[in-house]
Formats: structure tokens, C-alpha cells, sequence
């Protein structure tokens, strides 16, 4: 990672001048153990090399937590709460702990939730706005999905700003991914140039664990615990039958994280195949060759694969987007079932494939009790960024801390896995794939 390519300091709307909720309700012996300082700072880069330089150089991220000091005033301040992209364990966890912090402990009484993502700003799609209360939250943490409902796809951001402006909202907090951070930071940009003062604040979400500047997201705590349920299947079903071959398709478009991570969890994979390293199917290393080695040898074998390795076999076909942009992926699963049918029945061995894609219950379910926790952290943090008018900032956990992230740093790159990283070398020792790929 290279430091210099950021700035880590965090916008603000003015000076925080009202005494925080917090503190009136706060022992008055023990006031400043409650806050967090602006000069609070974590360390981005905590090893011992980058440590010895000089200390004025080193790049550090604002601790997030509650401020002494406030920017908004919580009687007349109206918030905005929105969901976008794909669905995610915890979404309405972080939408729980917002709405109580605010209400319970800021006193915030009025709090939208814009429904089905940035469609709900845009007055052609009529989507209804939700008031949200304690009430209204109640027991959406135990429901999958987003209560508010979410939707793909850019939309026009003179328009997102017109509404805010129109529903004066002061606090606009957006959950979303990669997608929704780069809105995100161009609904900030569009509201700096009216010069309104509209605090932005961003929860990063994906369960790929794959935004820059983020060391781990909401929902990805959960993928892992379901995904290691079908891999268990796919061992079970591969170990029954005489040359059984368990196939396991998992999220992750760009980078390897939850396929790496569940096949650690669930020690019963024995091929791992991620975006970050290249698929060879044929030739003597390839990885056909390798699993009928395995198969042989063992008479069974499981394989995860993430969604999006192996698009270097489908280079000759053109580029899909969808609605996001996003380059719409070939289906890889799908492929390598069939590609690996053909090699056997060409070389007349019989096996058993079964095909387990788990994606979208994955998606939907409810968050664990781990990432239950965590979204309780990160959307408690982002009402207290918003509260004391910091903008244009996503809450990011990092180096153990909860920390507030500038958009500009993290907005439209992303994380991928170091092949010669200890995660990914820990994978290839487990598998023990690497023994298969030889001469």
C-alpha cells in the first residue's frame, strides 16, 4: 500500500459548538473517557519498518467515536437513511443501531428511510419514504434482506441533492459498496458546490471484503459461517460416491477473501480458484490434469471457486455491463461443471459432480451474532461522524479501531488478495493444491 497516494483528513461543515447529549448524561467524574479527541489517530501502517522513519510523515486515520462537541443541533436536525446494491447480511442491523442512536441518544425525532436505494430520490420512480422510529426498527435485526429495500444503478445526482434540499435533510447516510461509495462522494461534491450544509457519511458494504481502506466489512462474518455449510455438503457428497467431485461456487468478483477465508474455515477443500491468480485448464499443469491426478490418488475431490476466477478463459467474448457498470461476469461455475464433465467422459472415468451455488441464500440471511455486533459498531460510529458534521467519510474498521476513512482515499479502488500473501499461502498449504500442479 502506498501511503502517499492519500489524504486521510476528513472534511468538515464548521465548527462543532453544541455540547453532546452524551455528555449531559455522563458521570461527571468520568466525562472524557466517553469521548474521542479530533486528535485522536490511528496508524495505518503498523509495521516496524514504517515505524522508524519520521514520525511527522507517518499517515494516520481519525478515531471515530462520540465528540464533546457537536455540529447539528438535535432538535431540528432531520436525517435520511438509504440501502443500495446487492443485499448483504446485517443491512438492517445498521440501520437499527443508526435509528436508536439517533433517537435514544442524540434526540433525533425525524429520520427518513429512503426506499429502494437511489431510486428514492429520483420523483419518477414515486417510491414512498419511511418515517423510521424505534418502533419501526424493532426486531429487523433477526429478518434478512433491508427493510428499506435497495436497487442497482447510477442516478442523476443534481436530483439526489435536489431532494435532500427539499426534505432538508441534514444527515445523509448511505450503505452500500463500491458503487454507492463513489455516489457517495460525488452527492458530498455536488453539496459542497451549492454550498449546503449536508453532512455524507458512508457504512462500506460487501461481502467480497474487497474496499480499499477497509480491513473487514459487515456481512463477510457471515458468508463464511453459511459457506462452510455447503462446503460440508459438498465434502459429503463427494466422499459418497466412487470418484465424486464436490463444486462450490462463492461471492467474490475481484478478489478471493470469502473463498480463501471458508476454505480455512472448512478444511475439506482441496482446489481454491480466485480472481487474483489465472485459471490454466489443459497441459500438463492444468488444472483439469490436476484434479484428475487428485482423483485417482483419492477418489474424491472438492472445489471452491469465486465468481469471478477464471475470466481469462473468456476473453474472446465481449464485455456485458449492468446497470452499475459493472461488467457483467461469465459464469464460471457453470463452465468449469461442464468443462470438467467433458474432460472425464473423454478419458472414460466415470464421476459423480455435484454443483452447489449458495450465492443468494448467502445474500439475504440475517446477520450472524459476530457481524451483529460489528454493525452495531460501525452504525454508531457513523451517527457520531454525522453528529459532530464531519462529511464525506466512510467508517472503517482498521488495525483493530474503528476509524473515519476520507472518501477520496477509498472511493473507486479496490482490496485484492497478495498471492504471495500469507492468506492465500495459508490456502495452498491446507489444499495441499499445489502437490497437483506438477510436472
Amino acid at each position: 500500500m502506498k501511503t502517499k497516494d492519500f489524504s486521510t483528513d476528513i472534511p468538515t461543515l464548521g465548527e462543532a459548538k453544541i455540547i453532546s447529549p452524551l455528555k449531559r448524561n455522563t458521570k461527571a467524574e468520568e466525562p472524557l473517557r466517553r469521548f474521542v479527541s479530533d486528535e485522536a489517530r490511528i496508524i495505518v501502517n503498523v509495521q516496524m519498518d514504517h515505524l522508524k522513519g519520521n514520525l511527522k510523515k507517518i499517515i494516520s486515520f481519525d478515531q471515530a467515536g462520540p465528540r464533546e462537541k457537536i455540529y447539528f443541533d438535535p432538535s431540528k436536525l432531520k436525517c435520511a437513511i438509504v440501502t443500495c446494491g446487492g443485499l448483504c447480511p446485517g443491512l438492517n442491523d445498521i440501520i437499527r443501531s443508526m435509528v436508536l442512536e439517533l433517537h435514544h441518544i442524540y434526540n433525533v425525532k425525524t429520520i427518513y428511510g429512503i426506499r429502494h436505494g437511489l431510486q428514492g430520490f429520483i420523483p419518477d420512480f414515486e417510491h414512498d419514504v419511511m418515517d423510521l422510529n424505534p418502533d419501526t426498527v424493532s426486531g429487523i435485526q433477526n429478518t434478512g434482506g433491508s427493510m428499506l429495500g435497495s436497487s442497482r444503478g447510477t442516478q442523476d445526482i443534481g436530483m439526489i441533492v435536489d431532494c435532500l434540499e427539499r426534505m432538508n435533510v441534514g444527515i445523509l447516510f448511505l450503505v452500500g459498496g463500491d458503487g454507492t461509495l463513489m455516489a457517495a462522494k460525488k452527492i458530498a461534491d455536488k453539496i459542497k458546490k451549492r454550498h449546503l450544509k449536508i453532512s455524507v457519511i458512508a457504512i462500506p458494504k460487501t461481502i467480497d471484503n474487497d474496499i480499499y481502506l477497509v480491513s473487514r466489512s459487515f456481512g463477510f462474518d457471515t458468508a463464511v459461517d453459511v459457506a462452510t455449510l455447503a462446503i460440508k455438503g459438498a465434502h459429503n457428497e463427494a466422499e459418497a460416491y466412487p470418484n465424486g467431485i464436490g463444486l462450490i461456487k462463492l461471492m467474490g468478483r475481484h478478489s478471493g477473501f470469502l473463498a480463501a477465508t471458508a476454505a480455512l474455515a472448512q478444511q475439506d477443500a482441496n482446489f481454491v480458484l480466485i480472481p487474483e491468480v489465472d485459471i490454466s485448464l489443459y497441459g500438463k499443469t492444468g488444472f483439469l490434469q490436476a484434479l484428475e491426478d487428485r482423483i485417482i490418488h483419492r477418489k474424491h475431490a472438492v472445489i471452491i471457486v469465486a465468481e469471478g476466477a477464471g475470466q481469462n478463459l473468456f476473453d474472446d467474448q465481449e464485455n456485458q455491463f449492468d446497470p452499475s457498470g459493472n461488467v457483467v461476469l461469465r459464469d464460471i461455475g457453470l463452465f468449469l461443471k461442464d468443462k470438467i464433465s467433458q474432460w472425464f467422459k473423454a478419458k472414460d472415468i466415470p464421476v459423480s459432480l455435484k454443483y452447489i451455488d449458495p450465492s443468494y441464500i448467502i445474500r439475504s440471511l440475517p446477520a450472524n451474532a459476530n457481524d451483529s455486533v460489528f454493525c452495531g459498531f460501525l452504525g454508531r460510529d457513523a451517527v457520531h461522524a454525522g453528529m459532530a458534521g464531519k462529511t464525506k467519510l466512510l467508517v472503517s474498521f482498521w488495525n483493530n479501531h474503528y476509524v473515519h476513512v476520507p472518501m477520496d482515499a477509498s472511493a473507486g479502488k479496490r482490496k485484492n488478495m497478495d498471492p504471495q500473501g500469507r492468506l492465500w499461502q495459508s490456502v495452498l498449504e491446507a489444499t495441499g493444491q499445489d502437490a497437483f500442479f506438477t510436472d
